[in-house]
């Protein structure tokens, strides 16, 4: 499995890149594996301010649906357009073509509390 050191990493599995106070967030190759062959990812938290935790949206694969968590207090500003006709794409390419929202982070000191990538392949096993 790919756990890319540049990203941080929450228990439940997403991922968030950040540039400046803007942050990038998808689910990792391992809850991808998980779940399987992903059919539908929905967001309906565009424009709105969550807290670390609250469920953002949802994905469904073939056999399951599973919630998906804001890993920092912010404000969610979009939703991967190409997701809508190619939801696949968080099996094929979970950390580039794959990533599922950007959000505008409240504190991006945050972000550094969350796992390295070290930390995650470790709680993943």
């Amino acid at each position: 499995m790919n756990f890319p050191s540049e990203l941080r990493y929450t228990k439940d599995h997403e991922w968030i890149k950040l540039e400046g106070n803007i942050a990038t967030v998808g689910i990792t190759d391992y809850a991808q594996r998980e779940l399987g062959d992903i059919v539908y990812v929905e967001v309906e938290t565009i424009g709105k301010s969550l807290q670390a935790g609250a469920v953002f949206g949802t994905v469904e694969a073939v056999k399951t649906v599973s919630d998906l968590f804001v890993p920092v207090n912010g404000t969610i500003n979009e939703l991967n357009p190409a997701l809508a006709n190619s939801p696949e794409s968080v099996n094929t390419d979970p950390y580039g073509n794959g990533w599922m929202i950007k959000m505008t982070v409240d504190e991006v000191a945050d972000v550094n509390k969350l796992l390295d990538a070290a930390a995650y392949e470790a709680l993943v096993g």
